[in-house]
């Protein structure tokens, strides 16, 4: 059964994929470029599981051609988002916001199973608050510390559980005592003279999950003078819940987050997480059809640096007690594809004393997590993340940045 065509031969979709509308989907040459780029063509060599095969799907649907069917939005959220293919595709079709717009059709229209109902529901509905992910945590903790953990181990009582939420607690790290937001001063002034006033984002799982690298941010920064100015406000930038087609909620957050900064008076907003800084880098786009939001969210994607490129651009002041290690480097997806920050990251690490960096294979690669994809698709995550292991193994090194 075919979806009703619209009377003008216009595309059905509601909303504009992002202000980069239909004409977007049309610059698929169909070269086939993508295609060894993309994990879940890899796997599966179905050509609908490619970049060019969901964007053909895409059409279809915009075309009205096909109603959006519940295989349609399997094969949405059977992406893993990466944007690999963006990289690779010389026709230059922006993938991510059409993916997203794709995937915001598929959640109105799609209820999906009650178990990924119920995972996406309690994921998302933490982020959209900071004390709700701060509640959590400290719940998680308490479990983690109180033997009840060891118990529900030794009783098998996560393998109860339906579908892929038993692969929950196995994802768990150790949860701190205190947070990043805790420890770290509303201002950190700069050593020496100040070369730049930087807002720091802390990021929602960052600031809980990853204490000591955001500390070690502050730190940097603060040892090249930048005076880091950490908003206690801030929350959630939205990230998770626009690569997932949230996209309401996810201008909502950025609506949040743009105000928590401009009053901070800030030079740049940096961040130390690719997911988080790719997706701050496209508020201006998200927000474009908002007239109260859409300037002053492109000013404030302008000022959105990632830590790498920031510190290159200093320039960044080396330590002087070397560090004699070999270490390896994964490219994050949404640092390498999605802002096209490559050399950066490995320029940093060879200024390093005493470091020597051995490139792995692949290392552009996705490892598999993809947010909450490895809850959602275990078995391609853990497919991709057994290829990335085994090219660090390969290297020797002795650690992995």
């Amino acid at each position: 059964m075919k979806g009703k065509r619209a009377a003008t031969g216009a595309p059905l979709l509601q909303e504009k994929p992002l202000s980069l509308g239909y004409e977007q989907i049309l610059h698929c040459m169909h070269c086939g470029m993508c295609l060894t780029s993309c994990p879940t063509y890899l796997l599966t060599g179905h050509e609908r599981s490619s970049p060019r095969g969901r964007l053909a799907l895409m059409r279809a649907v915009a075309e009205g051609h096909l109603p959006i069917t519940e295989t349609f939005a399997e094969e949405m959220f059977f992406c893993l988002g990466c944007l690999a293919c963006t990289t690779a595709c010389p026709a230059g079709v922006e993938y991510g916001p059409l993916l997203e717009q794709a995937r915001a059709q598929v959640v109105k229209t799609q209820r999906g199973s009650w178990v990924q109902s119920l995972v996406r529901g309690f994921a998302f509905g933490l982020f959209l608050s900071p004390r709700r992910m701060q509640a959590a945590a400290r719940l998680l903790r308490w479990y983690q510390r109180s033997g009840l953990s060891r118990m529900a181990q030794s009783m098998g009582a996560w393998g109860l559980l339906p579908g892929n939420l038993k692969e929950l607690e196995q994802l768990l790290p150790p949860i701190p005592r205190r947070f990043s937001r805790h420890l770290l001063p509303e201002i950190l002034p700069a050593e020496g003279r100040e070369k730049a006033r930087v807002g720091m984002l802390l990021g929602c799982v960052m600031d809980i999950f990853f204490v000591r690298e955001n500390l070690a941010t502050a730190r940097v920064l603060a040892r090249n003078g930048c005076t880091v100015v950490v908003p206690k406000e801030q929350g959630c930038c939205g990230a998770l819940h626009a690569h997932f087609g949230l996209l309401e909620e996810a201008r909502q957050l950025a609506r949040r987050l743009i105000a928590s900064f401009e009053a901070a008076g800030v030079d740049l907003v940096i961040v130390n997480s690719a997911g988080c800084g790719s997706t701050m880098k496209e508020y201006g786009r998200l927000l474009a059809e908002d007239p109260s939001w859409a300037q002053r969210a492109a000013a404030f994607s302008a000022k959105v640096k990632d830590v790498h490129e920031f510190l290159v651009e200093l320039p960044y002041i080396p330590p002087h007690r070397p560090l004699r290690m070999k270490v390896t480097y994964h490219d994050a997806c949404h640092l390498v594809h999605g802002q096209g920050i490559r050399e950066q990251p490995r320029q940093l690490l060879r200024q390093v004393p005493g470091v020597e960096l051995i490139e792995m294979e692949g290392a552009e690669l996705c490892c598999g997590s993809a947010g909450i994809y490895n809850l959602l698709q275990p078995k391609l995550a853990s497919a991709a993340l057994k290829r990335k292991v085994e090219a660090i193994l390969a290297t020797g090194a002795e650690a992995v940045v």
